[in-house]
């Protein structure tokens, strides 16, 4: 799934997101609206990834879905 895909359907992708990164709030996840830079920097922020964790954290979870 690329960044464009997840876009569109964020609404679908949201749950698995919740669940995989679960220190996320509802606010947070509205916030982040499907943008993966978003998601990244809120992961930075939640769980004190690197920029480069937190990208290839992303970029696996996104090749999953």
């Amino acid at each position: 799934m690329d960044e464009n895909v997840l876009k569109g359907k964020w609404k679908q992708v949201r749950g698995s997101v919740k669940k995989q990164w679960g220190k996320l709030t509802d606010d947070q996840l509205d916030q982040i609206e499907g943008d993966r830079d978003k998601l990244v920097g809120k992961l930075q922020e939640e769980y004190g990834y690197s920029k480069q964790e937190a990208e290839q954290q992303v970029d696996q979870f996104l090749r999953e879905q």
